[in-house]
Protein backbone atom coordinates (compact mmCIF):
# COMPACT_ATOMS: atom_id res chain seq x y z
CA UNK A 1 0.00 0.00 0.00
CA UNK A 2 0.91 3.62 -0.60
CA UNK A 3 1.78 4.72 3.15
CA UNK A 4 2.37 8.47 4.24
CA UNK A 5 4.72 8.31 7.43
CA UNK A 6 5.61 11.23 9.22
CA UNK A 7 6.27 12.53 13.01
CA UNK A 8 5.98 15.11 15.18
CA UNK A 9 7.70 14.02 18.96
CA UNK A 10 7.37 16.42 21.74
CA UNK A 11 6.79 15.68 25.73
CA UNK A 12 6.21 18.74 27.07
CA UNK A 13 6.80 20.19 30.26
CA UNK A 14 4.20 23.26 31.47
CA UNK A 15 7.00 24.06 34.03
CA UNK A 16 10.02 23.39 32.61
CA UNK A 17 12.63 26.63 32.77
CA UNK A 18 14.02 25.43 29.20
CA UNK A 19 11.91 26.88 26.31
CA UNK A 20 11.23 25.12 22.50
CA UNK A 21 11.42 26.48 19.04
CA UNK A 22 12.69 25.28 15.73
CA UNK A 23 15.92 25.47 16.76
CA UNK A 24 15.39 22.64 19.48
CA UNK A 25 13.96 20.15 16.78
CA UNK A 26 17.01 21.06 14.59
CA UNK A 27 19.50 19.91 17.62
CA UNK A 28 17.11 17.23 17.72
CA UNK A 29 15.67 15.40 14.98
CA UNK A 30 14.29 17.79 11.84
CA UNK A 31 14.19 15.59 8.56
CA UNK A 32 12.17 17.44 5.75
CA UNK A 33 10.39 15.67 2.78
CA UNK A 34 12.64 15.59 -0.47
CA UNK A 35 16.38 16.70 1.17
CA UNK A 36 18.47 13.30 0.87
CA UNK A 37 18.14 10.37 2.70
CA UNK A 38 14.87 10.98 4.03
CA UNK A 39 13.48 7.80 4.45
CA UNK A 40 16.00 6.66 5.46
CA UNK A 41 16.15 8.96 8.17
CA UNK A 42 13.12 8.25 9.05
CA UNK A 43 13.74 4.56 8.93
CA UNK A 44 16.34 4.83 11.58
CA UNK A 45 13.67 7.07 14.34
CA UNK A 46 13.22 4.56 16.89
CA UNK A 47 9.74 6.09 17.62
CA UNK A 48 8.24 4.37 14.72
CA UNK A 49 9.20 1.18 16.47
CA UNK A 50 8.79 -2.45 14.02
CA UNK A 51 6.34 -0.36 11.79
CA UNK A 52 8.13 0.52 8.96
CA UNK A 53 10.39 -2.89 9.12
CA UNK A 54 7.23 -4.89 8.74
CA UNK A 55 6.08 -1.99 5.64
CA UNK A 56 9.13 -2.81 3.42
CA UNK A 57 8.87 -6.67 4.23
CA UNK A 58 5.06 -6.48 2.88
CA UNK A 59 6.12 -4.19 0.08
CA UNK A 60 4.29 -1.56 0.86
CA UNK A 61 5.77 2.04 -1.00
CA UNK A 62 7.06 4.16 2.29
CA UNK A 63 6.24 8.29 1.45
CA UNK A 64 8.10 10.39 3.62
CA UNK A 65 6.82 13.44 5.09
CA UNK A 66 7.93 16.09 8.28
CA UNK A 67 9.68 14.20 11.24
CA UNK A 68 10.46 16.59 13.86
CA UNK A 69 11.53 15.71 17.56
CA UNK A 70 12.97 17.63 20.60
CA UNK A 71 14.19 17.05 23.73
CA UNK A 72 11.55 17.42 26.40
CA UNK A 73 10.95 21.10 27.27
CA UNK A 74 8.31 23.90 27.73
CA UNK A 75 5.40 24.81 24.95
CA UNK A 76 6.34 25.82 21.49
CA UNK A 77 5.68 29.27 20.56
CA UNK A 78 2.36 29.23 18.35
CA UNK A 79 4.10 30.04 15.09
CA UNK A 80 6.49 27.39 15.24
CA UNK A 81 3.92 24.96 16.17
CA UNK A 82 2.13 25.89 13.38
CA UNK A 83 4.90 26.17 10.91
CA UNK A 84 5.98 22.10 11.65
CA UNK A 85 2.16 21.30 11.09
CA UNK A 86 1.80 22.98 8.28
CA UNK A 87 5.18 21.34 6.54
CA UNK A 88 3.47 18.22 7.45
CA UNK A 89 0.22 18.43 5.96
CA UNK A 90 1.98 20.19 2.84
CA UNK A 91 3.63 16.87 2.72
CA UNK A 92 0.79 14.36 3.27
CA UNK A 93 -1.06 16.80 0.19
CA UNK A 94 1.83 15.74 -1.84
CA UNK A 95 1.74 12.31 -1.45
CA UNK A 96 -1.86 11.92 -2.09
CA UNK A 97 -3.27 9.72 -2.85
CA UNK A 98 -2.24 7.15 0.32
CA UNK A 99 -3.82 4.47 1.51
CA UNK A 100 -2.95 5.08 4.92
CA UNK A 101 -1.12 7.25 7.09
CA UNK A 102 0.76 6.63 9.66
CA UNK A 103 2.58 8.72 12.79
CA UNK A 104 4.91 9.00 15.35
CA UNK A 105 3.43 11.20 18.40
CA UNK A 106 3.93 11.57 21.78
CA UNK A 107 0.61 12.55 23.24
CA UNK A 108 1.90 15.17 25.70
CA UNK A 109 2.86 18.02 22.95
CA UNK A 110 1.56 21.61 24.31
CA UNK A 111 1.96 25.07 21.91
CA UNK A 112 0.37 28.45 23.21
CA UNK A 113 -2.94 28.97 21.79
CA UNK A 114 -2.83 24.83 21.75
CA UNK A 115 -3.59 22.97 24.70
CA UNK A 116 -3.99 19.89 22.25
CA UNK A 117 -1.45 19.65 19.81
CA UNK A 118 -1.85 15.90 18.95
CA UNK A 119 -5.88 16.48 18.44
CA UNK A 120 -5.10 18.88 16.66
CA UNK A 121 -2.72 17.27 14.29
CA UNK A 122 -4.94 14.11 13.90
CA UNK A 123 -8.16 16.46 12.99
CA UNK A 124 -6.32 18.10 10.62
CA UNK A 125 -4.97 14.64 8.91
CA UNK A 126 -8.34 13.57 9.12
CA UNK A 127 -9.88 16.60 7.44
CA UNK A 128 -7.39 15.82 4.56
CA UNK A 129 -7.84 12.90 4.03
CA UNK A 130 -11.40 11.83 4.12
CA UNK A 131 -13.40 9.72 6.57
CA UNK A 132 -12.05 6.22 4.57
CA UNK A 133 -8.81 6.56 4.47
CA UNK A 134 -6.88 4.89 7.67
CA UNK A 135 -4.69 6.78 10.00
CA UNK A 136 -2.92 5.73 12.92
CA UNK A 137 -0.41 6.87 15.49
CA UNK A 138 2.22 5.11 18.14
CA UNK A 139 2.02 7.00 21.45
CA UNK A 140 4.18 7.49 24.26
CA UNK A 141 2.12 5.78 27.08
CA UNK A 142 2.86 9.20 28.83
CA UNK A 143 -0.30 10.50 27.00
CA UNK A 144 -2.88 12.86 28.03
CA UNK A 145 -5.43 11.45 26.28
CA UNK A 146 -7.95 13.62 24.80
CA UNK A 147 -11.39 13.74 22.74
CA UNK A 148 -10.05 15.16 19.26
CA UNK A 149 -7.33 12.14 19.50
CA UNK A 150 -10.36 9.55 19.63
CA UNK A 151 -12.58 11.44 17.54
CA UNK A 152 -10.15 11.87 14.95
CA UNK A 153 -11.15 8.12 14.02
CA UNK A 154 -7.50 7.44 14.17
CA UNK A 155 -5.87 4.07 15.56
CA UNK A 156 -4.03 4.84 18.56
CA UNK A 157 -1.15 2.55 20.15
CA UNK A 158 0.96 3.33 22.86
CA UNK A 159 3.58 1.12 24.71
CA UNK A 160 3.00 -0.71 27.45
CA UNK A 161 6.21 -0.78 28.76
CA UNK A 162 7.72 1.74 30.98
CA UNK A 163 10.81 1.88 30.41
CA UNK A 164 9.38 1.71 26.79
CA UNK A 165 11.21 -1.29 25.16
CA UNK A 166 8.12 -2.18 23.51
CA UNK A 167 8.26 -0.35 20.51
CA UNK A 168 9.17 -2.52 18.53
CA UNK A 169 6.08 -5.10 18.84
CA UNK A 170 3.61 -1.75 18.81
CA UNK A 171 4.94 -0.96 15.94
CA UNK A 172 4.41 -4.19 14.40
CA UNK A 173 0.74 -4.05 15.85
CA UNK A 174 -0.14 -1.03 14.34
CA UNK A 175 1.29 -1.54 10.38
CA UNK A 176 -0.69 -5.14 10.22
CA UNK A 177 -4.16 -3.05 11.93
CA UNK A 178 -3.93 0.06 9.28
CA UNK A 179 -3.14 -3.15 6.32
CA UNK A 180 -6.04 -4.96 7.18
CA UNK A 181 -8.40 -1.37 7.75
CA UNK A 182 -6.79 -0.78 3.84
CA UNK A 183 -7.84 -3.50 2.64
CA UNK A 184 -11.64 -3.67 3.53
CA UNK A 185 -10.66 -6.57 5.90
CA UNK A 186 -11.40 -4.72 9.17
CA UNK A 187 -13.12 -1.96 10.78
CA UNK A 188 -12.42 -0.49 14.07
CA UNK A 189 -14.35 0.89 17.32
CA UNK A 190 -12.80 3.23 19.79
CA UNK A 191 -13.26 2.88 23.57
CA UNK A 192 -12.16 4.55 25.92
CA UNK A 193 -12.14 5.90 29.58
CA UNK A 194 -10.43 8.71 31.35
CA UNK A 195 -9.00 7.36 34.82
CA UNK A 196 -8.93 10.20 37.13
CA UNK A 197 -4.74 10.29 38.51
CA UNK A 198 -1.58 10.90 37.43
CA UNK A 199 1.65 9.24 38.92
CA UNK A 200 4.77 7.75 37.76
CA UNK A 201 3.83 3.78 37.24
CA UNK A 202 6.99 1.24 36.29
CA UNK A 203 6.34 -1.59 34.53
CA UNK A 204 9.33 -3.54 36.06
CA UNK A 205 7.94 -4.70 39.00
CA UNK A 206 4.63 -5.93 40.47
CA UNK A 207 1.79 -4.65 40.43
CA UNK A 208 2.06 -3.32 37.14
CA UNK A 209 4.05 -5.91 35.69
CA UNK A 210 0.72 -7.86 36.20
CA UNK A 211 -1.42 -5.06 34.90
CA UNK A 212 0.83 -5.16 31.39
CA UNK A 213 0.18 -9.00 31.55
CA UNK A 214 -3.52 -8.08 31.67
CA UNK A 215 -3.41 -6.14 29.23
CA UNK A 216 -2.07 -8.97 26.82
CA UNK A 217 -4.35 -10.87 27.73
CA UNK A 218 -7.64 -8.58 26.94
CA UNK A 219 -6.44 -8.22 23.79
CA UNK A 220 -6.81 -12.33 23.46
CA UNK A 221 -10.58 -12.05 23.63
CA UNK A 222 -12.48 -12.13 20.65
CA UNK A 223 -13.09 -8.50 18.45
CA UNK A 224 -10.62 -6.75 20.70
CA UNK A 225 -7.78 -5.68 18.48
CA UNK A 226 -5.48 -3.36 20.86
CA UNK A 227 -5.78 -2.08 24.39
CA UNK A 228 -3.52 0.90 25.67
CA UNK A 229 -2.90 2.01 29.32
CA UNK A 230 -2.06 5.76 29.21
CA UNK A 231 -0.30 6.51 32.24
CA UNK A 232 -0.60 10.37 31.59
CA UNK A 233 2.16 13.16 31.93
CA UNK A 234 1.77 14.65 35.05
CA UNK A 235 3.81 17.81 33.86
CA UNK A 236 1.47 19.10 31.08
CA UNK A 237 -1.25 21.11 33.00
CA UNK A 238 -4.44 20.87 30.33
CA UNK A 239 -7.72 19.44 31.29
CA UNK A 240 -6.79 16.26 29.88
CA UNK A 241 -3.80 15.74 32.18
CA UNK A 242 -4.53 12.48 33.52
CA UNK A 243 -4.44 8.45 32.82
CA UNK A 244 -7.28 7.08 30.82
CA UNK A 245 -7.97 3.29 29.13
CA UNK A 246 -8.33 2.61 25.62
CA UNK A 247 -9.44 -0.11 23.26
CA UNK A 248 -10.26 -0.53 19.57
CA UNK A 249 -12.69 -3.62 18.83
CA UNK A 250 -13.84 -5.01 15.93
CA UNK A 251 -16.85 -2.56 14.90
CA UNK A 252 -19.47 -4.64 15.61
CA UNK A 253 -17.92 -5.53 19.27
CA UNK A 254 -18.85 -3.68 22.46
CA UNK A 255 -16.14 -3.71 24.74
CA UNK A 256 -17.60 -0.96 26.76
CA UNK A 257 -17.13 -3.60 30.09
CA UNK A 258 -13.43 -4.58 29.30
CA UNK A 259 -12.05 -0.69 29.44
CA UNK A 260 -14.49 -0.59 32.51
CA UNK A 261 -13.13 -3.14 33.80
CA UNK A 262 -9.21 -2.54 32.93
CA UNK A 263 -9.75 1.50 34.07
CA UNK A 264 -10.95 0.32 37.51
CA UNK A 265 -8.44 -1.96 37.87
CA UNK A 266 -5.78 0.86 37.11
CA UNK A 267 -7.04 3.20 39.59
CA UNK A 268 -6.71 0.74 42.46
CA UNK A 269 -3.33 -0.14 41.76
CA UNK A 270 -2.57 3.21 42.16
CA UNK A 271 -0.69 3.66 45.59
CA UNK A 272 1.17 0.34 45.28
CA UNK A 273 2.34 1.17 41.73
CA UNK A 274 3.48 4.63 42.31
CA UNK A 275 7.39 4.14 43.14
CA UNK A 276 8.57 5.51 46.71
CA UNK A 277 10.07 8.44 46.28
CA UNK A 278 12.39 9.75 49.41
CA UNK A 279 13.38 12.90 50.66
CA UNK A 280 16.99 13.76 49.24
CA UNK A 281 18.27 13.10 52.36
CA UNK A 282 16.32 10.14 53.70
CA UNK A 283 17.62 8.37 49.98
CA UNK A 284 20.52 9.01 50.39
CA UNK A 285 20.82 7.32 53.74
CA UNK A 286 18.74 4.62 52.58
CA UNK A 287 21.45 4.10 49.71
CA UNK A 288 24.11 4.24 51.34
CA UNK A 289 23.17 1.79 54.63
CA UNK A 290 22.12 -0.47 51.42
CA UNK A 291 23.88 -4.00 51.47
CA UNK A 292 26.73 -5.27 49.21
CA UNK A 293 26.46 -4.41 45.73
CA UNK A 294 26.12 -1.32 43.26
CA UNK A 295 22.88 0.60 44.83
CA UNK A 296 20.91 3.48 42.47
CA UNK A 297 19.63 6.48 43.25
CA UNK A 298 17.62 8.65 41.02
CA UNK A 299 17.56 12.10 40.80
CA UNK A 300 13.95 11.72 39.04
CA UNK A 301 13.39 15.14 39.29
CA UNK A 302 16.06 16.29 37.00
CA UNK A 303 15.07 14.41 34.29
CA UNK A 304 15.83 15.92 30.58
CA UNK A 305 13.37 13.32 29.78
CA UNK A 306 10.77 14.72 30.95
CA UNK A 307 11.57 18.65 30.64
CA UNK A 308 14.06 18.95 33.36
CA UNK A 309 17.03 21.50 32.53
CA UNK A 310 19.63 18.28 34.12
CA UNK A 311 22.57 20.59 35.82
CA UNK A 312 21.29 20.52 39.50
CA UNK A 313 23.61 20.25 42.01
CA UNK A 314 21.70 19.33 44.99
CA UNK A 315 22.39 15.52 45.47
CA UNK A 316 26.15 15.95 44.22
CA UNK A 317 26.38 18.86 46.57
CA UNK A 318 25.04 16.47 49.47
CA UNK A 319 27.43 13.40 48.43
CA UNK A 320 30.39 15.93 48.81
CA UNK A 321 29.57 17.27 52.12
CA UNK A 322 28.93 13.59 53.15
CA UNK A 323 32.45 12.77 51.72
CA UNK A 324 30.86 9.60 49.86
CA UNK A 325 33.63 7.97 48.14
CA UNK A 326 33.62 5.54 45.34
CA UNK A 327 30.51 7.12 43.60
CA UNK A 328 29.38 7.74 40.31
CA UNK A 329 27.20 10.71 39.25
CA UNK A 330 25.53 11.41 35.70
CA UNK A 331 24.93 12.97 33.44
CA UNK A 332 24.96 17.01 34.04
CA UNK A 333 24.56 18.82 31.25
CA UNK A 334 27.14 21.75 31.08
CA UNK A 335 28.42 22.59 27.57
CA UNK A 336 30.58 25.36 28.99
CA UNK A 337 32.28 23.48 32.00
CA UNK A 338 32.61 20.85 29.22
CA UNK A 339 34.58 22.72 27.12
CA UNK A 340 37.18 24.32 29.64
CA UNK A 341 37.75 20.56 30.81
CA UNK A 342 38.51 19.26 27.74
CA UNK A 343 40.44 22.56 26.85
CA UNK A 344 42.71 21.38 29.70
CA UNK A 345 42.94 17.80 28.67
CA UNK A 346 42.66 13.85 30.39
CA UNK A 347 44.55 14.21 33.91
CA UNK A 348 44.67 17.91 34.57
CA UNK A 349 43.60 19.62 37.71
CA UNK A 350 42.15 22.18 37.67
CA UNK A 351 39.38 24.77 39.59
CA UNK A 352 35.84 25.20 37.90
CA UNK A 353 32.04 25.48 38.50
CA UNK A 354 30.01 22.88 37.94
CA UNK A 355 26.07 22.99 37.31
CA UNK A 356 23.34 24.86 38.42
CA UNK A 357 23.03 27.16 35.99
CA UNK A 358 19.88 27.55 34.01
CA UNK A 359 17.23 28.36 36.96
CA UNK A 360 16.50 27.82 40.73
CA UNK A 361 15.19 24.47 40.30
CA UNK A 362 19.11 23.74 39.16
CA UNK A 363 20.42 24.39 42.63
CA UNK A 364 23.58 26.68 43.14
CA UNK A 365 26.88 25.92 40.97
CA UNK A 366 29.52 24.07 42.55
CA UNK A 367 33.39 25.84 43.03
CA UNK A 368 34.92 22.32 43.16
CA UNK A 369 38.23 20.94 42.72
CA UNK A 370 38.47 18.72 39.79
CA UNK A 371 40.19 15.83 37.89
CA UNK A 372 40.06 15.69 34.12
CA UNK A 373 39.69 11.74 33.72
CA UNK A 374 37.77 11.25 30.31
CA UNK A 375 37.26 13.60 27.28
CA UNK A 376 35.29 11.99 24.50
CA UNK A 377 33.34 13.72 21.35
CA UNK A 378 32.20 9.76 20.43
CA UNK A 379 31.12 8.52 23.22
CA UNK A 380 27.34 6.63 22.84
CA UNK A 381 24.27 5.00 25.37
CA UNK A 382 22.17 2.54 24.51
CA UNK A 383 19.21 4.33 24.03
CA UNK A 384 15.32 4.23 24.93
CA UNK A 385 14.40 1.82 22.04
CA UNK A 386 16.00 -1.25 22.18
CA UNK A 387 18.97 -1.26 19.48
CA UNK A 388 18.90 2.57 19.72
CA UNK A 389 22.35 4.05 20.47
CA UNK A 390 22.17 8.05 21.22
CA UNK A 391 25.27 10.25 21.20
CA UNK A 392 26.58 12.05 23.97
CA UNK A 393 28.22 14.78 22.42
CA UNK A 394 31.44 16.48 23.71
CA UNK A 395 31.79 14.63 27.31
CA UNK A 396 33.91 14.81 30.12
CA UNK A 397 34.44 12.48 33.23
CA UNK A 398 35.86 14.16 36.32
CA UNK A 399 36.88 13.65 39.74
CA UNK A 400 35.17 15.73 42.51
CA UNK A 401 36.41 13.81 45.88
CA UNK A 402 34.96 10.88 45.76
CA UNK A 403 32.74 11.10 43.18
CA UNK A 404 33.04 10.29 38.92
CA UNK A 405 31.07 12.96 37.55
CA UNK A 406 29.93 12.85 34.14
CA UNK A 407 29.31 15.87 32.53
CA UNK A 408 28.21 16.05 28.34
CA UNK A 409 26.87 18.84 26.06
CA UNK A 410 23.75 17.07 24.47
CA UNK A 411 20.86 17.28 27.28
CA UNK A 412 19.60 13.99 27.92
CA UNK A 413 18.91 11.48 30.86
CA UNK A 414 20.49 8.22 31.64
CA UNK A 415 19.74 5.15 29.67
CA UNK A 416 22.34 3.00 29.79
CA UNK A 417 25.46 2.59 32.15
CA UNK A 418 27.35 3.14 29.19
CA UNK A 419 27.14 6.51 29.91
CA UNK A 420 29.50 6.07 32.27
CA UNK A 421 31.39 3.12 31.49
CA UNK A 422 32.24 5.21 28.00
CA UNK A 423 33.78 7.51 29.54
CA UNK A 424 36.01 5.24 31.67
CA UNK A 425 34.14 5.19 34.76
CA UNK A 426 33.91 1.45 36.13
CA UNK A 427 30.55 0.51 37.87
CA UNK A 428 31.93 -2.50 39.53
CA UNK A 429 33.91 -0.28 41.83
CA UNK A 430 31.49 1.88 43.09
CA UNK A 431 28.90 1.71 45.70
CA UNK A 432 26.96 3.97 45.00
CA UNK A 433 25.20 5.50 41.05
CA UNK A 434 23.38 8.48 40.99
CA UNK A 435 21.54 9.03 37.68
CA UNK A 436 19.33 11.65 36.08
CA UNK A 437 16.53 9.96 35.08
CA UNK A 438 12.73 8.41 36.38
CA UNK A 439 12.18 5.64 35.33
CA UNK A 440 13.80 4.35 31.77
CA UNK A 441 17.29 3.45 33.39
CA UNK A 442 16.21 0.31 35.07
CA UNK A 443 16.21 -1.52 31.31
CA UNK A 444 19.97 -1.20 31.55
CA UNK A 445 20.92 -0.71 35.29
CA UNK A 446 18.61 -3.55 36.83
CA UNK A 447 20.65 -6.57 36.13
CA UNK A 448 23.95 -4.25 37.69
CA UNK A 449 22.02 -3.20 40.75
CA UNK A 450 21.49 -4.44 44.40
CA UNK A 451 19.04 -2.36 44.93
CA UNK A 452 17.31 0.91 43.65
CA UNK A 453 15.88 3.87 45.64
CA UNK A 454 14.25 7.50 44.44
CA UNK A 455 14.65 10.65 45.75
CA UNK A 456 12.66 13.66 45.71
CA UNK A 457 14.91 16.40 44.85
CA UNK A 458 13.99 19.71 43.97
CA UNK A 459 13.64 20.13 40.04
CA UNK A 460 10.86 20.66 37.14
CA UNK A 461 9.88 16.87 37.74
CA UNK A 462 9.27 16.86 41.42
CA UNK A 463 7.14 14.49 42.50
CA UNK A 464 5.09 16.89 44.86
CA UNK A 465 2.26 17.77 42.39
CA UNK A 466 0.34 20.00 45.06
CA UNK A 467 3.63 22.30 44.80
CA UNK A 468 3.18 22.50 41.29
CA UNK A 469 1.24 25.93 39.73
CA UNK A 470 -1.51 24.08 38.17
CA UNK A 471 -4.48 25.67 36.43
CA UNK A 472 -6.03 23.79 34.01
CA UNK A 473 -6.54 20.60 35.36
CA UNK A 474 -9.65 18.67 35.81
CA UNK A 475 -10.23 17.76 39.23
CA UNK A 476 -10.52 15.45 41.09
CA UNK A 477 -7.32 13.97 40.03
CA UNK A 478 -5.49 11.87 42.26
CA UNK A 479 -3.14 12.24 44.05
CA UNK A 480 -3.97 15.79 44.33
CA UNK A 481 -7.35 14.84 45.65
CA UNK A 482 -8.14 12.19 47.93
CA UNK A 483 -9.77 9.01 45.72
Amino acid sequence: MRLFLAGLVHETNSFSPLPTSLQSFREGVLVRCGEERALERLVEQPVFGGALQAAREQGDLLLPGLFAQAEPSGPLPRHDYEALRADLLSDLKAAMPVDAVLLALHGAMLAEGYPDCEGDLLQAVRALVGPDVPVGALLDLHCNLSPAMVDSGAVLIACKEYPHIDYAERGVELHGLLRRMARGELRLRAQWQRVPMVGIFGTTVSPMREFVQELHAAEKQEGICTVSALHGFPWSDTEFTGAALLAYSQAEVHAEGLVDQLARQFYALRERASSPRMPMDAALDAALSSGPGLVVLADSADNPGGGAACDSTFILRALLERDVQDAALGMIWDPQAVAIAMSAGVGARLSMRVGGKVGPMSGDPLDVEVQVLACRHDATQAGLVPGSRDPLGAAVALRIGGVDVVLNSLRQQVFSPDCFTEMGVDLKAKRLVVVKSTQHFRAGFDALSSATFYADTPGSLRVNLGELPYRRLQRPLWPLDAA
